[in-house]
């Protein structure tokens, strides 16, 4: 049997409910960073979720973003170090354009995003994963910090935070529950960033 060429860069990918920092600790990491984010659906994609009794898209439904484009990027950094990525604008709900992404010869880089956790078995069977991360800060915590980011930025209109924000902080303890069991371990900043520093050494285990 012939065997696979071997892959030069591996992939953390970084989960956590939306608000608990992974953005922030992706850029404290020092290393290249995929946002999973940019790959979301359009907001004019009729495969996208509604929440239960409203309305409202539901943004923080899996089946509102695109795994498989996602999966097809982390795949090509891994193997050639570049790969295109979409450019999605949140308070558009849509794609603005493209634009290249280049890691050069670094063995890791993170792929962070509240949907991380969806992908990590797709990466550990292609070969590609060295660890994965759920970043946890606690609901009230997690509220506040989710609220002041998207109002600042304008993502949505503040009834929709609103709605959104009061309903992913009751569910945050089983959303961390759920990516848990599909593959991330749950930590703070402190443990995610020596887990980062022990898979750049190429010390840390994949996950079982």
């Amino acid at each position: 049997m012939g065997s696979h060429p071997p892959i030069p860069t591996r992939v953390v990918l970084l989960c956590g409910p939306s608000g608990s920092g992974k953005s922030l600790l992706a850029a404290d990491s020092g290393l290249p960073v995929l946002r999973l984010d940019d790959f979301y659906k359009e907001g004019t994609d009729p495969t996208l979720p509604q929440v239960e009794g409203s309305p409202d898209i539901d943004w923080d439904h899996p089946q509102s973003w695109d795994a498989d484009i996602a999966v097809a990027a982390i795949e090509e950094l891994c193997r050639t170090g570049r790969t295109t990525v979409p450019v999605y604008d949140i308070a558009l709900s849509a794609r603005t354009g493209a634009e290249a992404l280049h890691i050069e010869r670094t063995p890791l880089f993170i792929a962070e995003g509240i949907f991380a956790a969806e992908i990590v078995e797709r990466c550990r069977e292609l070969g590609l994963l060295a660890d994965a991360l759920c970043l946890s800060r606690g609901p009230v915590t997690t509220f506040r910090r989710r609220f002041l980011r998207d109002l600042r930025e304008g993502r949505k209109s503040v009834p929709f935070l609103l709605r959104r924000g009061w309903r992913l902080m009751r569910a945050e303890r089983s959303i961390v529950a759920r990516q848990s069991a599909l593959g991330a371990h749950p930590c703070d900043k402190a443990e995610a960033l020596g887990r980062l520093a022990a898979a750049a050494a190429g010390r840390c285990t994949t996950p079982a």
